[in-house]
C-alpha cells in the first residue's frame, strides 16, 4: 500500500506573500536536512582508522565444538535480482518493503514466492543451493537514480531522493559451528531475519549492523557508515541466529523461533545449536558521506537499520555435508 504523497491547500484563503516565503524557506531546509548525506548526517559516519579494535570472536573452546566452516559460492547479483518485496515479513504484498532489495541465490524471489515456487527455480548458488538471501541495497547520494523498472519502482520514493544503486563487488556465504556444541541440521525453509529495519525510531534492540573495511579485520563492529582507505572495500557483516528452538521454520514476528548465541557462543536452554550463517557484502568505497542503505522513509537511511533475510532451501544431502564439514572441524569451500 502507499501512502498518498500530495498535500493541497484547501478553501481558498489567501497566504500573505511573507508567510509564504516563511514556508518556502523552512520546506526547503527540511528537505536539506533529510536529504541522504546531507549535513545532518556527518555522525552517521566514521573514519575506519577511529574505530576501536574489538577482540575476537571465540574459538572452538569446549570438547564438543563444532570449529568447522563452510564456504559457498552464490555470486553477487550480476543478474540484477532487486524488488522491493519480502516475502517472510510481507507475503503476498507487491513493494511491501517500501525499500529495494539485493538477491543472491534463489533467482525467483519476490512477494509472491511459496515454498514450492522456491523449490522448483533456477539459482546463482554453483552447488545448486536454491536458498534466498537478501537485504537492502546500498546507494550513491550523489547521484540520480535512473528511471526505476517496474521491479522497484514501488520503492523509489520521489521525496527520498534514493540515488543510483551500488553494485555489490563481492559477497561471501559461510556457515559456521558452534565453540560450545556440535550443530544440528538447519530444516528446510527455515526463516531467518537478521538487524532490525527500524532501529532508528524503536530503539534498537534487534539490531546488529556491522560495517567495516577489508584490511581491518578487527575493526568490523561499528554501526556507523564507515570511511574506507583506497584500496579497501566497503563492507557489511550480516550474522544470522544460530540456535533453533527444533519446532518451527517460522513463528509470529519470525525471530521467537530463532535466538542469538550468548557473547561466548552458548545457545539459550531448551534451544539447539545450527550453523551460524554469515553474509559478507562488499562495495567498492563511493565518495566520502555520499552512500546510505535504502530504508523506511521515517528511518532518514541510518546504517543501524542495516539487516537481512535467509530462507533456507538446502536438501537434506546439502545440509547433511554442511553439518558434518561443521562437526568435523573441517574448513569446506564449495568453489563451483
Amino acid at each position: 500500500m502507499h501512502r498518498n504523497r500530495d498535500h493541497h491547500w484547501s478553501g481558498g484563503v489567501a497566504l500573505p506573500v511573507g508567510v509564504l516565503l516563511c514556508l518556502v524557506l523552512g520546506l526547503s531546509l527540511l528537505a536539506l536536512r533529510f536529504r541522504p548525506g546531507g549535513p545532518e548526517q556527518a555522525s552517521a559516519f566514521v573514519d575506519i582508522t577511529a574505530v576501536a579494535a574489538t577482540a575476537p570472536a571465540p574459538s572452538a573452546v569446549g570438547p564438543d565444538a563444532s570449529g568447522g566452516s563452510y564456504a559457498q559460492n552464490c555470486g553477487r547479483n550480476q543478474e540484477g535480482h532487486r524488488n522491493a518485496d519480502n516475502v517472510v515479513v510481507s507475503p503476498g504484498t507487491v513493494g511491501g518493503a517500501h525499500h529495494v532489495h539485493d538477491y543472491v541465490g534463489n533467482l525467483s524471489t519476490d512477494a509472491d514466492s511459496t515454498d514450492d515456487s522456491l523449490a522448483a527455480a533456477p539459482t546463482t548458488c554453483t552447488d545448486g543451493d536454491r536458498s534466498t538471501f537478501y537485504w537492502p541495497v546500498l546507494r550513491r547520494t550523489d547521484r540520480v537514480a535512473p528511471a526505476p523498472s517496474t521491479a522497484v519502482a514501488a520503492s523509489d520514493d520521489p521525496h527520498d531522493a534514493p540515488g543510483e544503486i551500488l553494485a555489490p563487488e563481492r559477497v561471501s556465504i559461510e556457515y559456521l559451528g558452534n565453540p560450545w556444541s556440535k550443530v544440528v541440521p538447519m530444516p528446510r525453509f527455515l526463516r531467518l531475519l537478521e538487524g532490525d529495519p527500524t532501529a532508528a525510531t524503536d530503539g534498537g534492540v534487534e539490531a546488529g549492523a556491522r560495517w567495516g573495511c577489508t584490511g581491518f579485520a578487527d575493526r568490523t563492529t561499528t554501526d556507523r557508515y564507515p570511511l574506507c582507505p583506497a584500496g579497501s572495500l566497503l563492507t557489511r557483516t550480516l550474522d544470522f541466529p544460530s540456535c533453533w528452538d527444533g519446532r518451527g521454520t517460522d513463528s509470529p514476528g519470525h525471530r521467537s523461533h530463532v535466538r542469538f548465541p550468548s557473547a561466548g557462543g552458548l545457545c539459550p536452554h531448551s534451544t539447539f545449536a545450527i550453523p551460524h550463517l554469515r553474509v559478507t557484502v562488499g562495495y567498492r568505497p563511493p565518495p566520502p558521506r555520499a552512500f546510505a542503505l535504502d530504508a523506511f522513509p521515517e528511518q532518514r537511511h541510518s546504517p543501524l537499520t542495516d539487516h537481512a533475510v535467509y530462507i533456507g532451501l538446502m536438501t537434506d544431502r546439502q545440509m547433511a555435508s554442511v553439518v558434518a564439514c561443521l562437526n568435523e572441524n573441517r574448513t569446506c569451500r564449495e568453489s563451483g
